[in-house]
């Protein structure tokens, strides 16, 4: 039986870690080549190498921060020289700055926050654009989240980057269907590098963020998230562009609550 993704050269940015992990591991297992990219080059290499023991599908794994316009277009040519095209970019780099009140946010942590989703998701499509369409096409799956569509607090500024982000898929997928570009987002929820850190740390906090999930658990990386990462970058969605899918248990139909528990202590700023 054929792997859904044979044949396909594939960037996942902030891939060797969290969500990324998982979906780097869910590609590679469905046959594709994969450039492995994220802040921690060392984690990048040793994921990559341990794909390729494990599935014997080709991947490298590369140092790249998505703030950095030039590292970003190094990150494209390096998959299209080692791997000799690119058919497929998953945006999955992302970040959060200090959990503060939006009047407390400063203009810095705004614009590191967009640099690494916005800006860095701008020039990665605008780079591989002239690549997919030399392909007779591609498929580039950009991420969003429910903390966009809730306006969590202490997240002002990741929700405004998310909502960019989601502009940005749509634009791409009108403009750049003629080329057979395919443009989707994805709004996962699951043991990512914060969720986990939280689940560790805080006691009950599993129980917690998992109550009002109609699915009662937490997505897990490789076997709920990355699979329909899957689905998006093979011929399985060749009908499907400009869409944004919930992959979240349900999470999105109650929402949650995400007012923090000291906010009159917060109200008094940074100390």
């Amino acid at each position: 039986m054929s792997q859904l993704l044979e044949g396909i050269v594939a960037i996942v940015t902030g891939g060797a870690k969290g969500l990324g992990y998982g979906i780097s591991r869910a590609m590679a297992k469905e046959g594709a080549a994969l450039l492995i990219t994220g802040r921690d080059g060392a984690a990048t290499e040793r994921v990559a190498a341990e794909i390729r023991a494990e599935f014997g599908t080709r991947a490298i794994g590369m140092a790249a921060d998505m703030r950095d316009k030039d590292q970003v277009e190094a990150m494209v040519q390096r998959a299209v020289d080692e791997f000799g095209g690119l058919d497929s970019l998953i945006t999955n780099a992302s970040q959060l700055s200090p959990n503060v009140l939006l009047e407390h946010k400063t203009d810095e942590m705004l614009a590191d926050t967009l640099a690494m989703g916005v800006w860095g998701t701008w020039w990665a499509m605008r780079a591989a654009f002239p690549h997919m369409k030399q392909r007779g096409g591609g498929t580039i799956v950009n991420f969003y989240s429910i903390d966009a569509d809730t306006g969590a607090w202490l997240h002002s500024d990741y929700n405004i980057n998310k909502m960019g982000l989601l502009g940005l898929t749509r634009s791409a997928a009108v403009e750049w269907g003629r080329f057979n570009i395919r443009v989707n987002a994805i709004a996962p929820t699951g043991m990512g590098q914060v969720f986990a850190q939280l689940v560790k740390d805080v006691p009950g906090f599993l129980d917690m963020a998992t109550s009002t999930n109609p699915l009662k658990r937490a997505g897990d990386p490789e076997k709920d998230i990355g699979p329909v990462v899957v689905f998006l970058a093979s011929e399985m969605s060749r009908f499907i562009t400009g869409e944004m899918i919930n992959v979240d248990g349900g999470q999105n139909l109650p929402g949650y609550v995400s007012i923090p528990h000291n906010l009159d202590e917060m109200e008094k700023g940074p100390a």
